[in-house]
């Protein structure tokens, strides 16, 4: 078994041989394993430090996000070289007792809409988060890692630069490299780096909230010992975590590697896969048996009629689940973070031209009275 334990007193920053913020192939790794061998990863919450059990919502406004997100790695697995397959096992999440929930402004997919930083604090015990913040509402846990993955090649990371400065050209919401507060903090690697932000085809930010103890994540392998890392862990989360966090944590994640040898190659897997044979969770939180749902079509709201619009389609469903949870005495900023952490955006129908139907689930055993 191989361990690395973190100093939670310490930033990332100040434990640069154990872990990361930046995705780039010429980091060292932090430990090394060999196939079959249980590592265990003690990992920061996202936003390392920015947020803690004393912070207000005052506090958002001036949130670092030059530290997201700090991840645990890399770790070498022996044998992996490019065009394998790594079969990363996930064995355990270990969650921690406190958790967090937010509303940044400027950042979260209704950005344009909540202008109002908004913190949830989360007690997490028994398997449930429960919240001063968001009294009658209990959420079962379903732990797993919201950024996971392996480093990208020197020319994946340069295909990635180049792509995403052409979609920034074109008015994309891009982050670009950015030095500051970088780890590593040495040059030309904090330059270079590729923030974490966004997942990409060796991982990353992929906030699949299936990840769960039990998963078996498949990962193309870019560089040499592949070079895992994780972090960002999440105790709970709806499909889409619209607002921009899930219940966020530190977590000790335990994890097993195999080499599928060739594997990406032959089959010409160039996006992560997963796969597992019982329930991500438990049944009656994977499919509800009490639900209230809300729908909605690409429509703009002055009545305008897109075609096959998914993104605002997604919009629409969203804004209706939240006016149906204020309905229920929430405030519009805990019923956004209600569908944040267990509102599941499921895409309900995309070829019935021009509209698609995205629908929203709420999950009503969530809330006590």
């Amino acid at each position: 078994m191989k361990i690395i334990e973190l100093d939670y007193s310490k930033r990332c920053g100040d434990e640069p041989e154990k872990g990361h913020n930046r995705w780039h192939p010429d980091i060292p790794p932090a430990a090394r394993a060999e196939p079959g061998e249980e590592v265990v990863l003690q990992t920061r919450n996202a936003f390392d430090g920015e947020i803690s059990p004393t912070s207000i919502a005052d506090d958002l406004r001036n949130v670092n996000l030059n530290v997201v997100h700090p991840l645990t790695g890399p770790v070498y697995v022996e044998g992996a070289q490019p065009g394998d397959l790594l079969e990363v096992n996930i064995l355990n999440i270990e969650p921690a007792s406190w958790g967090f929930t937010s509303i940044i402004p400027g950042f979260g997919f209704l950005r344009d809409l909540f202008l109002e930083p908004y913190l949830v604090h989360w007690n997490i015990s028994d398997g449930y988060a429960e919240s001063a913040d968001l009294p009658g509402v209990r959420v079962p846990g379903a732990p797993f890692m919201g950024t996971i993955g392996v480093a990208p090649s020197r020319k994946l990371r340069q295909e990635i630069l180049l792509r995403e400065e052409e979609l920034r050209l074109r008015g994309g919401m891009v982050l670009g490299p950015e030095p500051r507060d970088a780890v590593p903090s040495y040059e030309p690697l904090a330059s270079e780096g590729l923030r974490t932000i966004p997942p990409r085809e060796h991982g990353g930010n992929l906030d699949i909230k299936q990840l769960t103890a039990g998963t078996r994540l498949l990962l193309p392998v870019f560089t040499e010992g592949a070079l895992f890392s994780a972090g960002d862990a999440h105790f709970a989360q709806g499909d889409s975590e619209c607002c921009g966090t899930a219940i966020e944590m530190d977590c000790t994640l335990h994890v097993s590697f195999e080499v599928r040898k060739g594997e990406a190659t032959r089959r010409n897997i160039g996006f992560p896969i997963f796969e597992r044979d019982d329930y991500f969770t438990t049944p009656e939180m994977a499919a509800p048996k009490r639900f209230l749902a809300a729908t909605g079509m690409c429509i703009t709201e002055d009545g305008t009629n897109e075609s096959e619009n998914a993104t605002l389609a997604a919009r629409h469903a969203l804004l209706n689940m939240i006016q149906l949870i204020m309905e229920r005495g929430w405030s519009r900023e805990q019923a956004y973070c209600i569908c944040s952490v267990a509102v599941d955006l499921k895409i309900s129908e995309m070829v019935d031209v021009p509209n698609f139907v995205v629908s929203a689930f709420l999950p009503l055993d969530i809330f006590t009275a």
